[in-house]
């Protein structure tokens, strides 16, 4: 069988279960150690049996498993960086890359430059402290979790993506009450306990990375309660939530900081999936 042949076929068999088509090129990239380009380059060779069996036998428990893609091949893509990923440890989102990109977009604007202490709360696999390290080299990032298992695995990525940055465990705020940060960023666990999940999500990804309580808020109160006690007298406070908690997440903002400009941030799908508050005297 040739690739083109496997790769319609395995596409077809996607769409039929309701599963992602593009699964079968990320498979196929894992197990050929070839790039998507170096597939289309032959699709017309044929494709040797031992290739051909691993690729069925990992497809096959994605369709039938649901096991996710990332969890088979042990990486995930995020701003542009493989990051391993395990069970322990939630799959980076697209969403959680535009969370990184205005962070940065707001380092730029308002810091210009400066030497500044970050601080990444529930980093579980470091996606989102390690890149803002990777991406801008003035920033020294404390990243912390209550798990000692996606530590482990955050700790990993830091080595292998070559950057640095200090890993604290600890719930919540503990680890880090005797430092101060100018930039505080969490996308912590937002899914309300009552909300239906797809199967793919609920059986593999750590349930203590994806449940927020009964109305998906719970870490945001707890973290905007005792927040101030680690932040400089101008600091950012950077979340990722639920599309739908716009209201909620301004106005559990104004209870906490009541004096603070707050700014909500649509992602790519036009979906309010951000949220941005601005702790002391800024000019926005």
């Amino acid at each position: 069988m040739k690739y083109l042949k496997l790769i319609q076929e395995a596409e077809a068999l996607a769409a039929k279960c309701e599963k992602e088509e593009s699964a079968v090129i990320l498979l196929l990239e894992y197990v050929t150690h070839q790039s998507s380009t170096e597939l289309y380059l032959h699709l017309y060779n044929e494709v040797p049996k031992d290739i051909y069996d691993t690729f069925y036998n990992l497809f096959n428990k994605y369709l039938y498993h649901n096991e996710p893609i990332q969890y088979l091949t042990g990486k995930s893509c995020f701003y542009g960086y493989d990051f391993k990923v395990t069970p322990d440890v939630l799959i980076p989102r697209y969403e959680t890359e535009e969370l990184v990109e205005q962070v940065l977009y707001r380092y730029d604007a308002h810091f210009k430059g400066q030497k500044v202490d970050v601080c990444d709360l529930a980093t579980g696999s470091g996606c989102i402290g390690i890149t803002l390290a990777l991406e801008e080299k003035n920033m020294n990032v404390v990243a912390t979790d209550i798990s000692s298992a996606a530590l482990a695995i955050a700790k990993e990525n830091c080595k292998s993506l070559g950057a640095s940055i200090e890993f604290l465990e600890g719930d919540m705020l503990e680890p880090v009450l005797n430092r101060k940060f100018d930039i505080f960023v969490s996308n912590p666990p937002y899914i309300p306990e009552t909300e239906d999940v797809m199967a793919l999500v609920k059986d593999n990804e750590p349930n203590l990375a994806l449940f927020g309580g009964e109305d998906g808020l719970k870490f945001y109160r707890i973290i905007l309660k005792d927040v101030g006690k680690v932040l400089k007298n101008k600091a950012i406070i950077c979340f990722e939530h639920g599309y739908d908690k716009k209201d909620a997440m301004i106005a559990l903002a104004k209870e906490y900081f009541p004096n603070s400009k707050v700014e909500v941030l649509k992602d790519l799908e036009g979906k309010d999936r951000m949220t941005f508050i601005y702790v002391g005297e800024w000019n926005v």
